[in-house]
């Protein structure tokens, strides 16, 4: 029934004269020098998840500059913001971006593993190139919008503490979503491409036990090991491992286990996460897992208490909107390389490890096809809230791994920033065909209604709580 209406859509997206779609481009283009510098500001400062005060001012004096109006400190979390530009009525066209660095991989912007003197924390999933890419694309359709006298409304979402903290998740849960139309996004990657994916669902939390602090040789008896109550409770999870259902997936760090050998540690900490495409799936496997908790401190003579700490809901996918990104981002191409560049992405291909991906592939777009990613994205509430569509550029040296250190340098480096721009492009040219064809709207919303079912009502994984402003921070007793 879709199949119709979309193709209908599509030759109607078509209509935008070359003219007009070249002038956005161009702005790009010429915002080039600006773009990266904001990328490698951002990149320097590697502030992780609810901690981005610097990285969210940039991009918000970026588009308060550009004429945007914005809204900083929303949903209770003083790093989210929204900015917006508005014409008349007409279609509301959302555009995500984020800049969340991730603890532990500090490295430099060299093909090899080099810690930075000073920062802890690396951008080894190129947000800092997630965030302005989307904010340079909103700007470009903005002046579009403006140049044209289009009616409508772009908007860009400031969404921090994707990296576990779930930022959008608390977006959506304040309504922020509510008025979109379309939403897009992207992801630095190693590839370029705009499969119809899906995610896997995902629930963490952070389970403290307390027991009692004793001299671990003169007086054991009289102590209670808080880190017996994790262990306990480790091997209880390792053993549901082989009772979930094949596509789950749990695993855990124990971020807190005393301090020295010969003192029993009065309190221990671990962090979990539960992974399954279905929700409520991970529902059931969470309770299950409290239930171990619970086991292990009734068995080791301690107490626990658990804090939720993030939830997402598996991306919904939308076919008419992957095709038009796809269609996109084929007209955009890949990252083209320079002998610079080939010099930098040959140092990092030996510390890969196995890998089939050539230096060719960045040049190329992958065909459009169904695909499922065992990771998970705060994107997924939003997904199920608003049509969503979203894709990924080369980012990175092909067969480079997110959260790695190869992932921070080439992000810090020219590679990073060509894909960078190619994604500002790809989201311009989706948000200017979306605005011109109320038809291709209308196709995605029926295929989003018909995906979600009847009845559908959004509920949270994360509860009603409120952001997990301190995540971050070191375990807390």
């Amino acid at each position: 029934m879709l199949k119709p209406i979309l193709a209908a859509a599509l030759l109607v997206s078509t209509a935008p004269a070359a003219a007009q779609t070249n002038a956005a481009l161009a702005r790009i283009d010429a915002d080039r020098a600006a773009n990266e510098a904001a990328a490698k500001a951002i990149w320097g400062f590697a502030e992780v998840g609810y901690q981005e005060a610097r990285s969210s001012a940039l991009l918000q004096k970026r588009l308060k500059d550009a004429g945007f109006e914005v809204k900083a400190g929303v949903a209770s979390a003083p790093t989210a913001f929204t900015a917006t530009w508005a014409s008349g009525t007409g279609p509301v066209i959302g555009i995500m971006g984020e800049y969340d660095a991730l603890p532990g991989l500090s490295q430099t912007a060299d093909p090899a593993k080099t810690v930075r003197a000073d920062a802890a924390a690396g951008h080894g999933c190129g947000h800092h190139l997630f965030g302005v890419a989307s904010a340079s694309a909103a700007i470009a359709v903005k002046d579009w919008m403006k140049a044209t006298g289009t009616k409508g409304t772009i908007r860009f979402y400031g969404t921090p503490a994707e990296e576990g903290g779930a930022g959008k998740v608390y977006m959506v849960r304040e309504g922020l979503f509510n008025d979109v139309d379309i939403a897009l996004h992207w992801h630095p990657a190693a590839e370029n491409s705009a499969d119809i994916a899906t995610t896997n669902s995902n629930k963490s939390a952070k389970f403290r036990f307390r027991g009692i602090s004793a001299h671990a040789a003169g007086a054991p008896e009289r102590g209670r090991s808080a880190l017996d109550g994790v262990e306990a409770m480790n091997m209880m999870a390792n053993m549901m491992h082989e009772h979930m259902p094949e596509q789950s997936r749990m695993h855990y760090v124990i971020t807190a286990g005393g301090n020295a050998p010969n003192v029993v540690p009065d309190f221990a900490e671990s962090f979990y996460y539960v992974r399954n495409p279905d929700a409520e799936v991970v529902r059931e496997t969470f309770e299950r897992l409290v239930k171990t908790a619970e086991g292990a401190a009734l068995g080791t003579g301690t107490t626990v208490d658990y804090e939720v700490i993030h939830g997402a809901l598996p991306l919904l996918p939308n076919r008419t909107l992957q095709t038009l990104v796809h269609a996109k981002l084929s007209e955009v191409g890949g990252v083209l390389y320079t002998a610079e560049d080939t010099a930098f992405a040959q140092k990092i291909i030996p510390t890969l490890g196995q890998t089939k991906a050539t230096l060719s592939d960045a040049a190329l777009v992958k065909p459009i096809a169904e695909s499922h990613g065992a990771g998970s994205t705060d994107v997924g509430d939003v997904s199920w809230t608003v049509p969503t569509a979203g894709f990924s550029t080369a980012t990175w040296v092909p067969g480079t791994a997110a959260h790695s250190w190869q992932a921070v340098a080439a992000g810090g480096n020219a590679i990073g920033m060509k894909g960078m721009q190619n994604a500002a492009k790809v989201l311009a040219l989706t948000a200017i065909d979306l605005l011109q064809t109320p038809e291709l709207i209308a196709a995605a919303k029926a295929e989003f209604e018909a995906r979600r079912g009847p009845g559908f009502t959004y509920r949270s994984l994360v509860g009603d709580r409120t952001p997990p402003l301190d995540y971050r921070n070191a375990p807390a007793r």
